[in-house]
Protein backbone atom coordinates (compact mmCIF):
# COMPACT_ATOMS: atom_id res chain seq x y z
CA UNK A 1 0.00 0.00 0.00
CA UNK A 2 1.30 3.36 -1.03
CA UNK A 3 1.89 5.71 1.44
CA UNK A 4 -0.51 9.40 0.80
CA UNK A 5 0.48 12.58 2.76
CA UNK A 6 0.15 13.12 6.03
CA UNK A 7 0.47 9.51 6.80
CA UNK A 8 3.34 8.41 8.81
CA UNK A 9 4.54 5.38 9.10
CA UNK A 10 5.28 5.18 12.55
CA UNK A 11 3.92 3.48 14.83
CA UNK A 12 3.37 5.69 17.87
CA UNK A 13 4.78 4.41 21.11
CA UNK A 14 3.35 3.20 24.04
CA UNK A 15 4.30 5.11 26.72
CA UNK A 16 6.99 4.21 29.39
CA UNK A 17 6.05 2.99 32.84
CA UNK A 18 8.12 4.52 35.29
CA UNK A 19 9.41 2.87 38.71
CA UNK A 20 6.51 1.13 40.10
CA UNK A 21 4.07 0.44 37.15
CA UNK A 22 3.15 4.26 36.96
CA UNK A 23 2.62 5.47 33.09
CA UNK A 24 5.02 8.34 32.00
CA UNK A 25 2.41 10.84 30.27
CA UNK A 26 3.62 14.13 29.54
CA UNK A 27 1.99 17.56 31.55
CA UNK A 28 -1.21 18.79 29.59
CA UNK A 29 -4.63 19.66 29.95
CA UNK A 30 -7.80 17.81 29.15
CA UNK A 31 -9.21 14.30 28.80
CA UNK A 32 -6.93 13.13 26.16
CA UNK A 33 -3.68 13.00 28.51
CA UNK A 34 -5.82 10.88 31.15
CA UNK A 35 -7.13 8.55 29.26
CA UNK A 36 -3.53 7.79 27.32
CA UNK A 37 -2.45 7.60 31.30
CA UNK A 38 -5.64 4.96 32.10
CA UNK A 39 -4.80 2.92 28.77
CA UNK A 40 -0.91 2.53 29.45
CA UNK A 41 -2.03 1.65 33.34
CA UNK A 42 -0.84 -2.19 33.63
CA UNK A 43 -2.77 -5.26 34.71
CA UNK A 44 -5.69 -5.35 36.89
CA UNK A 45 -4.94 -1.38 37.76
CA UNK A 46 -6.53 -0.36 34.27
CA UNK A 47 -9.60 -1.70 34.76
CA UNK A 48 -9.22 0.19 38.46
CA UNK A 49 -8.69 3.16 36.80
CA UNK A 50 -11.37 2.74 33.91
CA UNK A 51 -13.70 2.40 37.42
CA UNK A 52 -12.18 5.47 38.86
CA UNK A 53 -12.52 7.82 35.81
CA UNK A 54 -16.35 6.58 35.34
CA UNK A 55 -16.93 7.68 38.77
CA UNK A 56 -15.75 10.78 39.27
CA UNK A 57 -17.32 12.03 35.63
CA UNK A 58 -20.76 10.42 36.95
CA UNK A 59 -20.29 12.48 39.86
CA UNK A 60 -18.91 15.31 38.73
CA UNK A 61 -20.19 16.16 35.37
CA UNK A 62 -18.35 19.19 34.97
CA UNK A 63 -14.63 18.42 35.93
CA UNK A 64 -11.51 19.63 34.33
CA UNK A 65 -9.12 16.74 33.56
CA UNK A 66 -5.38 17.21 33.04
CA UNK A 67 -2.11 15.02 33.82
CA UNK A 68 0.77 16.65 36.35
CA UNK A 69 3.44 14.66 37.57
CA UNK A 70 2.65 11.43 35.81
CA UNK A 71 -0.82 11.09 37.68
CA UNK A 72 -4.30 12.63 36.02
CA UNK A 73 -5.93 15.19 38.09
CA UNK A 74 -9.10 16.14 38.68
CA UNK A 75 -10.85 19.75 39.47
CA UNK A 76 -13.26 22.68 39.32
CA UNK A 77 -12.66 25.50 36.67
CA UNK A 78 -11.66 28.36 38.93
CA UNK A 79 -11.33 25.72 42.28
CA UNK A 80 -8.71 23.84 42.34
CA UNK A 81 -7.84 20.32 42.02
CA UNK A 82 -9.49 17.89 43.86
CA UNK A 83 -8.58 14.68 43.75
CA UNK A 84 -5.41 12.69 41.91
CA UNK A 85 -4.55 8.87 41.58
CA UNK A 86 -0.96 7.48 41.35
CA UNK A 87 -0.28 3.78 40.03
CA UNK A 88 2.64 1.83 42.65
CA UNK A 89 3.85 -1.65 42.57
CA UNK A 90 1.23 -3.51 44.59
CA UNK A 91 -1.50 -0.68 44.66
CA UNK A 92 -2.81 2.39 43.63
CA UNK A 93 -2.78 5.66 45.70
CA UNK A 94 -6.01 8.21 45.25
CA UNK A 95 -5.35 11.15 46.88
CA UNK A 96 -7.84 13.76 48.02
CA UNK A 97 -6.18 17.53 48.50
CA UNK A 98 -8.71 18.75 51.44
CA UNK A 99 -9.08 15.34 52.74
CA UNK A 100 -8.94 16.61 56.35
CA UNK A 101 -12.44 17.91 55.13
CA UNK A 102 -14.16 15.04 53.63
CA UNK A 103 -16.12 12.20 56.30
CA UNK A 104 -14.81 9.70 57.21
CA UNK A 105 -11.49 10.94 56.75
CA UNK A 106 -9.33 9.26 54.01
CA UNK A 107 -6.90 6.51 56.12
CA UNK A 108 -3.72 7.89 54.65
CA UNK A 109 -1.95 11.33 55.74
CA UNK A 110 1.20 13.00 56.54
CA UNK A 111 2.98 15.73 58.47
CA UNK A 112 4.10 17.33 54.66
CA UNK A 113 0.66 18.41 54.00
CA UNK A 114 -2.06 18.99 56.77
CA UNK A 115 -5.00 18.85 54.22
CA UNK A 116 -4.27 16.00 52.12
CA UNK A 117 -5.78 12.44 52.82
CA UNK A 118 -5.59 9.12 50.65
CA UNK A 119 -6.25 5.95 50.08
CA UNK A 120 -4.01 2.78 48.57
CA UNK A 121 -6.20 0.69 46.24
CA UNK A 122 -4.99 -2.98 45.74
CA UNK A 123 -6.69 -5.50 43.69
CA UNK A 124 -10.09 -6.36 44.55
CA UNK A 125 -10.29 -3.77 47.32
CA UNK A 126 -12.51 -1.09 45.72
CA UNK A 127 -15.40 0.64 47.71
CA UNK A 128 -17.04 2.67 45.13
CA UNK A 129 -19.72 3.53 47.34
CA UNK A 130 -17.08 4.87 49.48
CA UNK A 131 -15.04 6.85 47.25
CA UNK A 132 -18.12 8.18 45.40
CA UNK A 133 -19.17 9.76 48.68
CA UNK A 134 -15.93 11.03 49.15
CA UNK A 135 -15.43 12.12 45.32
CA UNK A 136 -18.81 14.47 46.14
CA UNK A 137 -17.44 15.81 48.59
CA UNK A 138 -14.11 16.39 47.78
CA UNK A 139 -15.49 18.34 44.11
CA UNK A 140 -17.51 20.69 46.74
CA UNK A 141 -15.26 21.93 48.67
CA UNK A 142 -12.07 24.21 47.62
CA UNK A 143 -9.37 22.37 45.73
CA UNK A 144 -5.38 22.45 45.82
CA UNK A 145 -3.75 25.02 43.30
CA UNK A 146 -0.63 24.83 42.92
Amino acid sequence: MAKTLGQSTKAKAAPVLLSGGNPQIAKSEGDAPVQAYIAAMPGWKRGLGERLEALIVRNVPHVRKAVRWNSPFYGIEGQGWFVSFHVFTHYVKVTFFSGVSLRPIPPGGTAKSKDVRWIDIREDQFDEAQMAGWVKQAAALPGWIP
